[in-house]
């Protein structure tokens, strides 16, 4: 029996997110809300991966991220990497950074802070990124990357 081998149409314009932890796939789905858009969306899960061991891929054509939704993504997938593609070639390659601080994305786990009581933007400290781990402004209150709930 010969090779087969399935393959994905290339995008002429878009975004492809990929170093996608397998587990955290569907988070990243749900959290940009692609179910939304009417836009060709491909999704690759349990891929095979030297640095992941399985990871996830989605190719979004005719879609751009502004910042706070690329940090959205490094919040839940901090390992992920995305190639603007123009032209049907990749022009741009960047890895997902968690910034310093974080605003506006995030809610805090402590059911009696401020922020979940008021109407006060949500503020958070980043203590650390390679095990996510945010402080909140207000409360103190460390949320871990298991806890992350984006808003």
């Amino acid at each position: 029996m010969k090779d087969k081998q399935l393959s994905v149409s290339a995008i002429k314009e878009g975004t492809v997110i990929d170093h996608i932890p397998a587990p955290a796939l569907f988070k990243v789905v749900s959290i940009l809300n692609l179910e939304e858009l009417d836009t060709m969306i491909t999704i690759g899960n349990s891929l095979g991966s030297k640095k992941l061991g399985k990871k996830g891929i989605i190719k979004l054509s005719n879609i751009f991220f502004k910042d706070n939704e690329i940090n959205k993504i490094a919040l839940v997938a901090p390992s992920a990497k995305l190639n603007i593609i123009r032209e049907y070639e990749v022009v741009e390659k960047r890895v997902v950074e968690i910034p310093d601080e974080i605003h506006d994305i995030v809610k805090c786990v402590n059911p009696k802070c401020i922020t979940n009581n008021e109407q006060v933007s949500t503020r958070f400290e980043v203590v650390s990124k390679s095990d996510v781990k945010l402080k909140c402004h207000y409360c103190e209150k460390i949320t871990d990357q298991d806890n992350i709930e984006i808003i």
